[in-house]
């Protein structure tokens, strides 16, 4: 028998939740802690009032417990070097360098590289001026997308439908700094028409292992109206995407990012995630992310039919080539359940109503923005709240047995969208 691993999960999210919960379920998981965690995380293990990017409190607390192993999952700790902080303390972490994370954390060194390495994406220039911004935006066509180079939590990407929203776009990030330090630099790039997905595929730095498709609702509103948010609601795998197309994509785009990161010295281990849109000239790249992407994860780890921790230490010691990775045939969806105002200003602490511990079956509720107060009501803490997960043997089986958990819970300004899945059933197969 194994020794069991004390493991620290590093994030308060939906994601996170859900890859404790996957977690939990293995053999070898001892002690579990999450920092900071949610109300949802507590059942599993211990919630640790520590910030994500307290890097050196984190460090701290895993000499204390005597971690051996942590996963860094979001993606500001990633930007700030955890990964490289925690091995420099000889401790084991899961998730790519900096230098790796550069792939998420700067869109512009995001778009150069795929320019070095001809890659597939979208036209494009990288501005830190407003005038030579604003002078470019007059040359280009419309629609046009206008992208804050930094991390700016799923808000940093305007897609201009007039000149006047493009101006204002630049305005505020190059000008009045809306976004803060995300903005120091923006990238301009045409618009590209076609439904997007997600492909995430673990890494060795070497070795790689692609997961079934996925798609992320990205929009406030239904039939992808209003702004972007962190993403309303995952579905997988695609009924659209064929076994020949998702091979194209792993030969274009995974395999060459893997090799490219390495000729270029930036050994990527962790989660490579690129969102990609199918054009007519085939698949392109929007962006990279350097972690699992939420609410995807929440989706995917119902389909997950291998322990999660084999897999994760299989990527941390080199050795991912020596895992069978097994998915379940099933498909699931993740419907995320927001407080009102959200992705703007919204008001926490509404009480939250009609969750029953649900039976390990088609549905599970993860916990995003959630908090137990002091009287163990269970209160709302976050512009995303819940993501409620379920699988069925078929997409529109798995929705309906979402949508029918949804209607038995609430809280005050609860919303949500009651179309996820609803474009993918009816787009022609690729």
């Amino acid at each position: 028998m194994q020794n069991k691993q004390q493991i620290l999960i590093i994030g308060s999210g939906g994601r996170e939740h859900a890859i404790g919960w996957k977690i939990a379920q293995s053999p070898r998981c001892g002690a579990l802690y999450f920092a900071p965690g949610n109300g949802g995380t507590q059942s599993l293990g211990t919630n640790v009032d520590i910030k994500a990017t307290d890097i050196p409190k984190l460090i701290e607390f895993a000499k204390k417990e005597q971690i051996d192993l942590t996963l860094a999952i979001p993606d500001d700790p990633l930007a700030l070097g955890i990964v490289d902080e925690f091995r420099k303390s000889d401790f084991r972490i899961w998730g790519p360098t900096k230098a790796a994370a550069e792939l998420e954390w700067s869109k512009s060194f995001a778009k150069n590289f795929m320019q070095r390495h001809n890659l597939p994406t979208a036209k494009f220039q990288t501005f830190t001026e407003i005038n030579e911004a604003l002078s470019y935006l007059e040359t280009q066509n419309l629609p046009i997308v206008i992208k804050a180079s930094g991390l700016a939590l799923g808000k940093g990407v305007i897609i201009a439908e007039t000149k006047e929203t493009a101006q204002k776009a630049l305005e505020d990030i190059l000008v009045k700094k809306v976004l803060g330090e995300a903005g120091r630099e923006v990238v301009i790039e045409e618009f590209l028409i076609g439904p997007e997905i997600s492909i995430h595929a673990f890494s060795d730095g070497k070795n790689y292992s692609i997961f079934p498709t996925s798609q992320d609702h990205k929009r406030i509103g239904e039939n992808d109206t209003g702004p972007n948010t962190g993403g309303m609601g995952t579905i997988a795998p695609l009924p659209f995407v064929s076994d020949g197309l998702l091979k194209k994509i792993e030969s274009t785009i995974v395999v060459p990012t893997i090799i490219s990161m390495n000729e270029e010295n930036k050994l990527f281990e962790g989660l490579l995630y690129p969102g990609l849109i199918l054009t007519e000239d085939g698949p392109k790249i929007l962006e990279y992310n350097a972690r699992f992407g939420d609410p995807e994860t929440q989706t995917y780890m119902r389909l997950l039919d291998t322990d999660l921790l084999d897999i994760l230490d299989a990527c941390v010691d080199g050795k991912l080539d020596q895992i069978k990775i097994k998915w379940k045939k099933l498909f699931a969806c993740t419907i995320v359940l927001a407080s009102g105002g959200y992705p703007g200003s919204y008001e926490k602490g509404k009480v939250i109503l009609g969750i029953e511990k649900e039976k390990e079956g088609k549905v599970v509720i993860f916990h995003a923005g959630t908090k137990y107060d002091e009287e163990n009501n269970l209160m709302t803490n976050g512009g995303r709240v819940l993501g409620v997960s379920a699988t069925g043997n078929s997409l529109e089986e798995a929705l309906a047995a979402a949508y029918e958990a949804v209607s038995k819970i609430s809280f005050e300004g609860m919303q949500y969208r009651r179309d996820i899945g609803k474009k993918a059933l009816s787009t022609p197969f690729r």
